[in-house]
């Protein structure tokens, strides 16, 4: 049996001339249905995974570690000074593969506000970061206030969206830092440091900047008692993913020397980026268990067919039709049928992926109707009844940045064609092992 031969049986079993009531063919739909239908979440998943992956370690490499972090000794005579740290960081900036060095003072502390209080991140950086710094500038949003006063060098701060709820503070009011300072004999006595609020920002994402303050380095070394406190360099590179970043920390390393320890992002934000691929890789696996059930239809379709076209099958066997050829006629039905369903599925799942944040907010929306007529027939007050976010930023990014993977998305086009195959490769064999003789007395 010629290949055209194959091909022209083959087409004949996908697209049969006579119309007739055929179990085989409403199976087949149904299969590819279910194969498109189980792709769209995958492709969902997939896309809402990595744009969020992608959003958090983008926040997570410009707002926290930077590219490199060079951790600074607490006796070195680098950082006695604001002036002094910030000459270092100018001399680290000259090392080959670096673009930006910022110095930062890191310490926690103590946070009231006119009612509350809470611990705080408090983080010592210029004046300017938020000119200077690309990061700072793009994927920090200006909730309240301005920032132009937190560079005037004053007892300025900059807080986190969260912490502002917590302490209920404004942009103007003023709160308090509790700090530690160690007195003679190594006692602890407390320090407070009076600042005013001149903008409340947010990263989307409240893990990450729930509980920071941000003040001047320069106000901080002149009022901020710095005992237990971090030093460290935030350090740019061209590239925070370029395969060259540990040659550039070696050339830090010269620079700073036995006064610092340098590490990359990947090393400093080790714990969240496993956990980042784990979640990933167990909605990736359990989607793909989905796809590969549905895939199960397309070998009981061609069950069917085989079962439908037994007559056909030992016509042309008694012609002298091959077995390859016959089980490679239904291979190609199985083909096609996985392939019908990746062109239903593709584009509604890249459709619902690109509109997810709608989607998203169109949820929000039914899902706190039905919850405040639920909760009002329960007799509580309208005014009590708080709106449910579905995309909690203490847990999220606000909003879902939408990045297609086409390369692994073309690797899902890949296996469900080749599981495609592979279902329908045993009812296909059996048919074309098929003699003409049973064939005929079956029927």
């Amino acid at each position: 049996m010629k290949l055209k031969a194959s091909l022209m049986f083959a087409r004949s079993l996908i697209f049969p001339k006579a119309e007739k009531n055929s179990s085989a063919r409403r199976s087949m739909m149904g299969a590819l249905l279910c194969i498109g239908l189980s792709l769209v979440p995958l492709i969902v998943v997939l896309t809402v995974t990595n744009g969020m992956i992608e959003g958090m370690t983008e926040r997570l490499i410009g707002l926290s570690s930077s590219h490199l972090e060079a951790l600074i000794a607490r006796n070195s005579k680098n950082i006695v000074s604001a002036p002094m740290f910030q000459r270092f960081a100018d001399e680290v900036k000259t090392a080959e593969g670096v673009t930006n060095v910022y110095p930062q003072v890191t310490l926690t502390a103590l946070a009231g506000g006119k009612k509350e209080r809470t611990g705080a991140q408090v983080r010592c950086l210029p004046g300017n970061i938020f000119e200077v710094n690309d990061s700072f500038g793009t994927l920090f949003s200006v909730v309240e206030g301005n920032l132009a006063v937190f560079s005037e060098g004053e007892k300025t701060a900059v807080i986190g969206q969260k912490l502002s709820e917590i302490l209920e503070l404004s942009p103007g009011d003023s709160f308090r830092l509790i700090t530690t300072k160690t007195g003679a004999k190594n006692t602890m006595t407390p320090k407070l440091t009076t600042f005013k609020v001149a903008a409340i920002v947010s990263s989307g994402y409240q893990e990450l900047d729930a509980l920071w303050v941000f003040i001047p380095i320069d106000v901080a070394y002149a009022s901020v008692p710095l005992n237990t406190a971090e030093f460290s360099l935030l350090i740019e590179t061209e590239d925070a993913f370029s395969p060259y970043l540990s040659r550039v920390r070696m050339n830090v390393e010269q620079i700073t020397g036995r006064h610092a320890n340098v590490f990359t992002w990947s090393e400093m934000n080790a714990s969240e980026f496993e956990n980042f691929s784990s979640t990933k890789v167990m909605l990736v696996f359990i989607m793909i268990l989905i796809v590969l059930v549905a895939s199960v239809n397309i070998s009981s379709a061609i069950v069917m067919l085989v079962m439908e076209r037994r007559k056909e099958i030992a016509i042309l066997k008694s012609t002298g039709a091959s077995n390859s050829g016959i089980t490679f006629a239904f291979l190609i039905a199985g083909l096609a049928c996985g392939t019908g369903g990746v062109l239903i599925g593709l584009p509604v799942g890249l459709l619902f992926a690109v509109n997810a944040n709608s989607m998203v907010s169109v949820a929000e929306k039914i899902v706190n109707w039905f919850g405040k007529i639920f909760n009002l027939m329960k007799g509580i007050p309208l005014s009590e009844i708080k709106d449910i976010h579905l995309m909690d930023p203490a847990y999220y990014l606000s909003e879902i940045p939408v990045n297609i993977p086409f390369s692994e998305i073309f690797g899902i086009i890949a296996a469900t064609l080749i599981l495609s195959l592979l279902v329908s490769y045993i009812p296909a064999y059996k048919a074309g092992k098929e003699k003409p003789i049973s064939l005929i007395q079956k029927n």
